[in-house]
């Protein structure tokens, strides 16, 4: 699919002509550039923090249930998951702009790879022998190595670790009507021996591999941008400001403008297919879209959690003051449409773009995309200009 670019997107609109870039804009700031950077380095930190350690309670929940498979256990599993998947979404924002989470050695494949062939991992409707787990030939064990080398193997769906195979193990396929409001129904007895699917325990050892990868995944990224860390020093110290800046820009613009509202949220509707969710498993892709949303919000605004302080918001409303109203106002109608958006998510798109639900879901992805326009306006203010996306 060709993507556009935000400035293209800005004249389709016919809407460029609200801003002009200001030159010297430096010369007209009292707020410190170097304290914005800052600032946002913290919200990262922190936000990496929060999922890590919701990524050690999940490990934690899954090891008491993998040592004890109950149909209580299971669903603690469960909401674990749902809790991680909170502090994980604002993350998004940090993407795109060559950082630890996805530059050549970044680890965003294995945490968030996405979407996912079920049968890559584990058995299918009609097919009861099919993946890695039932696969005692080709795999006789489940390692924690194995998951790492075979994710992406062959294939970008071929996913084998990360928030979506744990997802996947927990609920298994959704073959419920989107009308019935049911994610999937994986029975706990799929990880009992002597239970409703074979090979229960390669299932049991696959789903803890998968914990334990997320959560040292996630504490690679903690390290990463951890006060007095090589790369937070690197990216608040040694990047000139405008390029660190424009890196926060990108991050923020590039989810919101694409990743969210076309890949995540466009595709899905246009192809009414619940495979195209992001959490499609579990049904929990309203979260996913809010929390996205939210991740771009947090990096213009420069809050997270209890963390508040000097933002990109203060810098384009010393330069613009009437650009930085404009922008709250987009901010505030495009948390309204999105939140207006049926849930679940594969409710929302089941009649398609033309249905009155599927329209809600077209205003929400318009006023996604109309926000990173005005994210890429904020910067030409600042004398920065954003990458293609």
């Amino acid at each position: 699919m060709k993507k556009l670019t935000l400035t293209k997107f800005a004249l389709a609109l016919g809407i460029m002509g609200v801003v002009s870039c200001n030159e010297d804009n430096d010369d007209k700031l009292s707020i410190s550039k170097s304290a914005v950077i800052e600032n946002y380095a913290e919200i990262v930190y922190q936000n990496y923090l929060d999922s890590y350690n919701d990524a050690v309670n999940l490990e934690t929940v899954v090891n008491v249930f993998v040592s004890q498979p109950t149909e209580a256990n299971f669903e603690n599993a469960k909401s674990a998951w749902k809790q991680a998947r909170e502090s994980y979404g604002t993350t998004e924002a940090f993407r795109f702009v060559d950082g630890p989470i996805d530059d050549e050695n970044g680890p965003e494949a294995l945490i968030n790879g996405w979407p996912l062939d079920e049968n890559f991992i584990d058995y299918v409707e009609g097919v009861s022998d099919s993946g890695i787990i039932n696969d005692l030939v080709n795999y006789p064990s489940i390692t924690k190595q194995l998951l790492i080398d075979l994710n992406e193997d062959g294939g970008e769906k071929n996913i084998s670790v990360g928030f979506h195979a744990i997802e996947f193990l927990l609920w298994g396929q959704d073959l419920t009507a989107p009308s019935e409001e049911l994610a999937g129904l994986r029975p706990y007895t799929d990880f009992v021996d002597g239970g409703t699917a074979d090979n229960q325990g390669r299932r049991r050892d696959y789903l803890l591999i998968c914990a334990e990868l997320l959560t040292e995944n996630l504490q690679y990224l903690v390290d990463a941008w951890a006060p007095g860390a090589a790369y937070r020093t690197y990216f608040t110290q040694e990047l000139s400001e405008d390029e660190a800046l424009k890196k926060m820009f990108n991050g923020a613009a590039i989810l919101v403008y694409s990743e969210l509202a076309i890949e995540r949220v466009n595709v899905a509707l246009f192809n009414q297919d619940q495979e195209d969710e992001h959490s499609c498993f579990s049904d929990n892709t309203h979260r996913d879209v809010r929390l996205n949303l939210q991740a771009s919000i947090n990096v213009y605004k420069g809050t997270y959690g209890n963390i508040s302080g000097l933002s990109i918001a203060d810098l384009v409303a010393e330069v613009n003051p009437e650009l930085a109203l404009e922008i709250q106002g987009v901010i505030t109608d495009v948390v309204a449409k999105t939140d207006a958006t049926l849930i679940p998510f594969d409710l929302a798109i089941a009649e398609g773009p033309e249905s009155i639900e599927g329209a809600k879901v077209t205003a929400a992805k318009t006023a996604m995309q109309l926000f990173g326009s005005e994210l890429s306006y904020a910067a030409n203010s600042l004398g920065i200009t954003l990458n293609e996306l």
